[in-house]
């Protein structure tokens, strides 16, 4: 089968058997549309910087300390979204598809609870995570009302990332790359004539991006219950499975609690660091931001190529093949590693030129670049710690994630960045070093875990 022939059948919606077959057939069969989806989503998060560069320097450190938080509300997402890609991919693997589908719908009970309660808390305090994270009184005067918008939708967030994940872990991976492809264009059209006001639109400046995002997820989570219970794909919602399931929720929520653990860690940090570079002022935090940006602009790409790891891993754990299970790890590992050890020498090459087009300050470009170039340098070992994290979730193994990323982010990441840039001959770019270095850790010691095959045991 040609190249042209496996792209047309991965975005098709075909049903497949992952657990038997070729190998590589079945990695392009599965990797292709999240690619293509997670690749939806990093144009969305450049294209909306890039269209909020356009208002100031303030109202761009306003996207990244807003950014900083709301990476919470992401790791909770990704740990529910973990348990349900775990649960529905065994259950699929096990050849019960209705016992897939009750799984789906409890994940959403879960999000819809979770999404509740956090989301009034933060709509309450919304300006005093903005100063507790360091932002001046011009910055929390411009975020108050794109942080309350934004963080007061958690239901919206987490209903988007588990219902994909409960598709791609029945291997629907087509479904999930549309809901998401839905979201970004709605977002894409609605943010520059929100923001600036354009034909009949209000201008509504930084607000105005926020409510362009939400109202995008809020139309892909639309197009997610209709598919979900019009049986469009392998999972088939019936009314009878509707009701909370106690004997469910349990070990889902607890599996759940693992993911949420291991990417809370990780993405804490991440808050931990914005905090760090807030310190440096806004042109800092700037350059930091639009950095992060284009980083995600590469990494998510792989976040896709990863994802059908833990998909493959817990559908062939489900059907009895180990063996397979783990060979699927070191192909796509390999496949990852050319793909953003690529990307971080077009980085480090081409680190200014890629920031030109956001118009922000010569001290925010400066700092930006540096950011830019020297994280870079880890990603060939990120890759390899993206492939491993995802197949431990896969295996429902969440908790040697957690352990790494416990070590090698708050017990080595955030102590080193914080006391190297206070000295003078560090400053801000400890931060970036640091960070290289310790996904590097990571990616390490999840190799060596992953050796030993004590993932290949864990229940789920």
């Amino acid at each position: 089968m040609g190249v042209f022939e496996i792209v047309r059948e991965s975005l098709s919606g075909k049903s497949h058997d992952f657990t038997r077959g070729n190998l590589n057939r079945s990695i392009a069969l599965l990797a292709i549309p999240m690619v293509i989806e997670m690749s939806m989503e990093s144009v969305f998060a450049l294209c909306d910087v890039y269209f909020v560069s356009r208002l100031g320097t303030s109202s761009v450190a306003a996207i990244g300390i807003v950014e900083g938080l709301i990476t919470l509300v992401y790791a909770l997402g990704i740990g529910l979204a973990v348990a349900t890609t775990a649960t529905v991919a065994r259950r699929i693997g096990e050849g019960d598809p209705e016992k897939a589908a009750r799984a789906a719908v409890q994940s959403n009970w879960l999000a819809l609870g979770a999404g509740a309660a956090l989301g009034l808390g933060a709509v309450i305090f919304s300006s005093e995570l903005l100063e507790l994270m360091g932002a001046d009184a011009l910055v929390v005067e411009i975020g108050d009302t794109y942080a309350t918008i934004l963080l007061g939708s958690q239901t919206v967030i987490l209903l988007l990332f588990v219902n994909n994940a409960a598709f791609r872990g029945a291997g629907d991976a087509s479904l999930a790359m549309r809901c998401l492809m839905l979201a970004n264009a709605i977002n894409l059209v609605l943010d520059p004539c929100l923001i600036f006001g354009l034909g009949p639109f209000p201008e509504l400046g930084l607000t105005g991006a926020a409510v362009a995002t939400t109202i995008g997820r809020s139309v892909g989570v639309g197009y997610q219950f209709l598919t979900l219970y019009r049986a469009r794909g392998k999972l088939n919602i019936t009314r009878e499975q509707l009701p909370p399931d106690t004997a469910q929720l349990v070990p889902l929520a607890r599996l759940a609690i693992g993911g949420f653990a291991q990417h809370a860690v990780a993405m804490a940090s991440w808050t931990m660091l914005v905090r760090i570079v807030a310190g440096f002022g806004n042109a800092a935090l700037a350059g930091y931001t639009v950095a992060i940006r284009l980083i995600i602009f590469a990494l998510l790409p792989s976040w896709g190529l990863s994802s059908a790891a833990a998909t493959l891993v817990g559908q062939s754990l489900g059907a009895k093949r180990s063996a397979r299970a783990e060979s699927v790890v070191w192909r796509i590992g390999a496949y990852n590693m050319v793909f953003l050890g690529s990307i971080s020498l077009v980085f480090v090459t081409c680190s200014r030129a890629l920031l030109a087009p956001f118009g922000i300050s010569d001290e925010a470009m400066a700092i930006g670049s540096d950011a830019l170039r020297i994280i870079s340098y880890g990603f060939v070992f990120y890759a390899w710690e993206l492939v491993l994290s995802q197949a431990f979730n896969g295996a429902g193994d969440t908790q040697t994630p957690t352990r790494i990323n416990l070590l090698c982010f708050w017990a080595f990441q955030i102590p080193f960045a914080y006391g190297l840039s206070r000295m003078p001959e560090y400053g801000v770019h400890a931060v970036f070093w640091i960070g290289a270095l310790a996904y590097s850790v990571a990616a390490t010691l999840a190799l060596l875990l992953f050796r030993r095959g004590k993932w290949k045991q864990v229940s789920v």
